[in-house]
């Protein structure tokens, strides 16, 4: 039975700081690398075929921390559909190396939120400014967009639903085992759908830093095999 590993970024510079992120490409704090390296010590017995990660630094570098302690020693090879000189030069063309080596695709789809106007505020600071109500409504509510044409989870599960039923429930159908790393709310817009969430009950879902949620995949039905808020 095939499993679909879902993976939350660790820690990022700006979680650490307390800072609205979104689209902005910062990196890792050193408890994210922590925590993507324990996340992959909970994952390194699972079989993995394919890897789906996004264009923002925190993570894809978590997904390659947490492949580093996989017990298949294969290496994950990020693949550059459609850029160029990096497809074109960067083929393999020895099939036992390709037969060791193990796919990820880049996808801005999965990306975070757009947080619009919210981007490197902080958040306790918005909280003092406009209400705690308001942040929550903000960060949490389906259908509410930050200031300045920011993205609703709403609107961010307009590209991220689509993407992972066009282009990654194909792998599971097939049987291939997928990991995933990506971030909060495009996690959450996925997870809303497989579990069949309301609008109200997605308000409560919160996606821990560096912890997988597993679900196992047959016959088109998804089973969540772990807890999220253990």
């Amino acid at each position: 039975m095939p499993k679909l590993i879902l993976l939350r970024h660790g820690q990022s510079e700006w979680n650490l700081k307390n800072l609205f992120t979104g689209w902005v490409d910062v990196p890792l704090s050193p408890k994210g690398i922590e925590e993507a390296l324990n996340a992959g010590e909970l994952i390194k017995d699972m079989q993995i075929d394919v890897i789906y990660t996004t264009p923002l630094i925190r993570a894809s570098t978590t997904a390659m921390l947490a492949m580093s302690k996989h017990f298949s020693g294969k290496t994950p090879v990020i693949l550059h559909t459609g850029e160029g000189k990096m497809e074109e030069w960067g083929k393999i063309y020895c099939e036992e190396t390709k037969k060791k080596t193990i796919p990820v695709h880049i996808a801005w789809q999965l990306n975070e939120r757009m947080y619009g106007g919210l981007q490197g505020l902080n958040k306790a600071e918005m909280m003092e400014k406009h209400g705690e109500e308001q942040v929550k409504l903000w960060r949490r509510s389906f259908t509410t967009r930050p200031p300045n044409d920011g993205e609703s989870l709403q609107l961010t599960s307009t590209r991220s639903l689509p993407f992972f039923k066009e282009k990654i429930i194909p792998h599971l159908d097939l049987g291939e085992h997928v990991f995933i790393s990506a971030h909060g709310n495009s996690l959450r817009s996925i997870i809303m759908d497989l579990d069949q969430l309301s609008q109200e009950q997605v308000l409560s879902l919160e996606i821990p830093t560096g912890l997988p949620i597993i679900y196992n995949y047959e016959n088109g039905v998804f089973t969540r095999e772990t807890e999220i808020n253990p």
